[in-house]
């Protein structure tokens, strides 16, 4: 016959497993402060937030991706996945802005483009929370304007087509 003491031990090596477990998944992503990014190479967009992402084309643009790759690794990828392919603790940012991509007319499909670009300024800035739960931290005050437009401008070269 098993004693009492047996299933108390055995009882708190459960509970024992079961706060290792929990512990290990509240830390399973890291660090998640917000890490600043050296965006000094790359022209400085000034103090008012712009509605689209400049670096998207032009002289700039490889800069930017460099610049983005780096900070979507220090700061996104930890819940977004690496090269932005989601494991389910946050959205797939490739399929970001996949509803614009299947706009045949050009300047609605612009249109939606320079709303999603709101959209994630918008979100990378303030962060999300629900019902008092932080989803995603702000970055507001961490990344600058320039680095936030060089990740958006690293995950349009990620998008799902």
């Amino acid at each position: 016959m098993i004693g009492s003491d047996f299933f108390s031990r055995l009882t708190q090596a459960a509970l024992g497993a079961a706060l290792t477990v929990a512990a290990a998944a509240a830390l399973a992503h890291g660090d998640v402060v917000p890490q600043s990014v050296d965006t000094s190479t790359l022209p400085q967009l000034g103090a008012k937030w712009l509605d689209a992402n400049p670096y998207g084309s032009g002289p700039a643009h490889k800069e930017a991706l460099r610049i983005g790759t780096s900070a979507y690794n220090q700061n996104c990828a930890r819940c977004h996945g690496l090269e932005a392919i989601s494991g389910g603790i946050a959205p797939d940012l490739r399929k970001f802005d996949g509803d614009c991509s299947d706009l045949a007319d050009a300047d609605k499909k612009n249109a939606c483009y320079r709303e999603m670009d709101e959209f994630f300024v918008a979100t990378v800035r303030k962060g999300r929370a629900r019902d008092g739960r932080v989803y995603m931290p702000p970055f507001e005050g961490t990344l600058s304007q320039e680095a936030i437009w060089s990740i958006k401008t690293y995950l349009e070269t990620r998008r799902a087509n």
